[in-house]
């Protein structure tokens, strides 16, 4: 077997392979032997059809799947010759048959050489926020309003109400789809309404009917009346005011608390917003370092990873809407959308492997460990949980891949440029 590598750019190859034809003839007719042993052809015995009748019906088959055999085995032998880290898949033409040898060219890319930046010359941003009585009393009042009641007043609509109404509205005197509902519900100053409807309604009392005009925006959503005056009439029907629970023996027995420990129950919430925090301050640092490492690192990338990682996204974004209830055959997921995601995904990966590869940042049981006891800490029973990971090495991946990047990201810190930045617990938690 020949082989002879061009290089037809940064990353691209052609490898040219030559196999001899005798080797693939006599491949081909030991194949054809084993064959006939068993071969079931009209008017002979199983097993008993000369070589000659055996080849005219299945010569052809087994000729392809000695080629491709042969084939597969000479680039896979020649790539080792030549130590290529291929990317993807690569592409093999025929060449004409000439001579004594069966000719084949194959079209592929190569990983390219990742050459890591000096880590000290970029800057990265640990956030951080220590959690504390004000934190979990805001956490307490997050947990109040979930669990808000409303209870009808007799008086005048004010913000946080919630309100029920019947509305009318015309264009020029005419009726427009969506512009009229009975019983309609909706809370009062929370900019649910467009802000001329909240402002008619807030002051108003049950039982009172007002007139106003309303001003769509041009950037409106419906189409029709996008940029046009309406006249809406609107009455209201109900007026109820939000009524929160106490914090007492009751509300802690809501919250799992069985014995209503008011003390006990702020106790456990405050580990449930520590381990939170913990998660979201994780999350963010480890998004600053990806972020700089990609920056300081750019990379010509092989199209067929950025292609496959293309196509996984595309097949995780059909799952996730098949599973919303919508049909992705009549809404289809165009895979240019992705491309700039995949490219980093791409990238990002290349630039991780090459870090825990040089620096020997690979997991190590321990961290595995930590990370599976975390994620049972969640669970009414941790130790079941975590024997259930540890019952399949499959499932400790993700642990293991937690933990490397949780390495790539400290060993980051320790050589790159930290700026601290406090935050606060509602920039955090995304309530700003």
């Amino acid at each position: 077997m020949q082989a002879q590598l061009e290089t037809l750019g940064q990353l691209e190859r052609r490898l040219d392979l030559a196999i001899p034809m005798g080797e693939i003839d006599a491949a081909v007719e030991d194949r054809l032997k084993r064959v006939a042993r068993t071969a079931r052809i009209q008017g002979f015995r199983p097993g008993k059809a000369p070589l000659k009748i055996v080849a005219q019906n299945y010569g052809f088959q087994v000729r392809e799947e000695v080629l491709g055999e042969k084939v597969e085995a000479a680039f896979s032998n020649a790539v080792k010759e030549q130590q290529l880290r291929v990317a993807g898949y690569p592409q093999f033409q025929a060449q004409p048959i000439e001579g004594d040898a069966f000719k084949v060219s194959a079209h592929f890319e190569v990983y390219p050489e990742v050459v890591l930046s000096d880590l000290s010359s970029i800057e990265v941003e640990r956030p951080l926020l220590t959690v504390g009585e004000a934190e979990v009393d805001k956490t307490i009042e997050i947990l109040r309003k979930q669990r808000t009641r409303f209870e009808r007043v007799e008086r005048e609509v004010q913000k946080g109400d919630r309100v029920i109404v019947d509305f009318k509205g015309t264009i020029d005197g005419t009726p427009f789809a969506g512009g009229s509902a009975d019983n309609f519900a909706f809370m009062a100053g929370e900019g649910q309404m467009l802000p001329e409807f909240d402002s008619a309604v807030l002051g108003m009392k049950e039982g009172e009917s007002k007139t106003f005009d309303l001003n769509f925006p041009a950037d409106y959503q419906g189409a029709d009346v996008a940029g046009k005056t309406a006249s809406f009439e609107v009455t209201v029907k109900n007026v109820a005011a939000p009524v929160l629970p106490e914090v007492d023996a009751d509300f802690a027995r809501t919250l799992g608390v069985e014995d209503g420990d008011v003390a006990k129950m702020r106790d456990e919430i405050r580990k449930n917003v520590e381990r939170e925090v913990k998660r979201r301050l994780s999350a963010r640092a480890k998004e600053s370092v990806m972020s700089a490492l990609v920056a300081a690192n750019p990379l010509e990338l092989p199209r067929a990873l950025v292609s496959l990682e293309i196509g996984r996204l595309v097949e995780q974004a059909k799952e996730e809407m098949k599973s919303r209830g919508f049909d992705t055959s009549k809404l289809p997921v165009p895979p240019q959308v992705f491309e700039e995601q995949a490219k980093r995904r791409v990238s990002l990966g290349l630039i991780l492997a090459e870090v825990v590869r040089s620096n020997e940042l690979q997991a190590k049981p321990e961290q595995i460990k930590r990370i599976v006891e975390e994620f049972a800490e969640a669970y009414e029973h941790p130790a079941e949980v975590v024997k259930w990971y540890y019952a399949s090495q499959d499932r400790l991946d993700g642990p293991e891949a937690l933990a490397i990047e949780d390495n790539v990201v400290e060993f980051v810190f320790s050589k790159a440029k930290t700026v601290e930045k406090t935050l606060s617990f509602d920039e955090l938690m995304g309530n700003a």
